[in-house]
């Protein structure tokens, strides 16, 4: 007899949801190895020259610049996400943490292109900050904030930091107040007791968060396009001018496939990289 009936029903929607995955995967990666015919939506024969392309010095630029804003978004959320989310686990004040609670998560309610176009605003050269800038004399013209790599970074923390809060914050929970009392006793002020105590401890979800932010840049598509305007190029933006500008699907379909063995990669290095911190916080 079965002792967990209820099982099956919560493992079939993921089942399926895993099987239509792998499938959409398997089809993306026929589609690479598959010749391109100009002016035809059908691809041709087995090749390998979709894979040989992407060597060219164009293409190996984009996947330099698209690790770089995934690092560099994902480092600097960290920065930003740390003081709140310990913020968030530390305060007492019941009113202050739903404030901080609502205001790391309701981004997540917004949809990708209604923040996209909240940055737009922004940034903008007769958006608010340079509005406000302009208002109070401290510059004569427009600083140029979209289309660049500065507007793309900053508009991707905004979509990460709701993501890397949460798991900061599940880290920051679980960590005894006892031991940084005890390394208060023994002549450690608060920044030596975080340097050497909570910042340890907390490096399971350090490493956590970076990993998703990174992840999660490195797939993200409206908000370069829009932010970027073409003139910041990733991966994804890269892929949507080759299948749907081009229909170049064959092409697009090895730089997707490529794309996610890049991040793989990253992401194994990094692990194998930080894996000594990750033994510090498991103790």
């Amino acid at each position: 007899m079965n002792k967990r009936p209820f099982l099956a029903l919560f493992v079939a929607p993921a089942t399926l949801a895993a099987i239509a995955s792998a499938a959409a995967l398997a089809a993306i990666l026929q589609y690479a190895f598959r010749a391109y015919v100009p002016g035809s939506l059908n691809p041709g024969g087995l090749t390998l020259d979709n894979f040989f392309a992407l060597l060219r010095p164009l293409y190996a630029q984009v996947f330099i610049q698209t690790v770089w804003i995934c690092l560099l978004t994902a480092l600097i959320t960290l920065v930003v996400a740390y003081p709140l989310a310990f913020a968030l686990v530390r305060t007492r004040n019941v009113a202050l943490k739903s404030f901080l609670l609502i205001t790391a998560v309701t981004p997540l309610f917004l949809g990708e292109v209604v923040r996209t176009y909240s940055w737009i605003i922004v940034l903008g050269n007769t958006g608010f900050i340079n509005s406000v800038l302009k208002g109070l004399g401290l510059i004569d013209r427009p600083i140029q904030m979209m289309f660049t790599t500065f507007g793309v970074v900053t508009a991707l923390v905004h979509v990460t930091l709701p993501v890397m809060v949460i798991m900061l914050s599940a880290a920051l929970a679980h960590i005894d107040r006892d031991y940084e009392k005890a390394a208060t006793s023994l002549g450690a002020g608060p920044v030596k007791a975080f340097l050497t105590v909570t910042l340890p401890l907390s490096m399971p979800g350090v490493v956590a968060g970076v990993s998703t932010a990174f992840a999660w840049t490195f797939s993200a598509f409206a908000t370069p396009q829009m932010i970027g305007g073409g003139k910041v190029s990733m991966i994804s933006t890269l892929v949507y001018q080759l299948g749907f500008a081009s229909f170049n699907f064959p092409f697009a379909a090895a730089l997707s496939v490529t794309g996610l063995a890049l991040t793989f990669a990253v992401l194994a290095m990094a692990k194998r990289a930080i894996k000594p911190l990750e033994k510090i916080g498991a103790h």
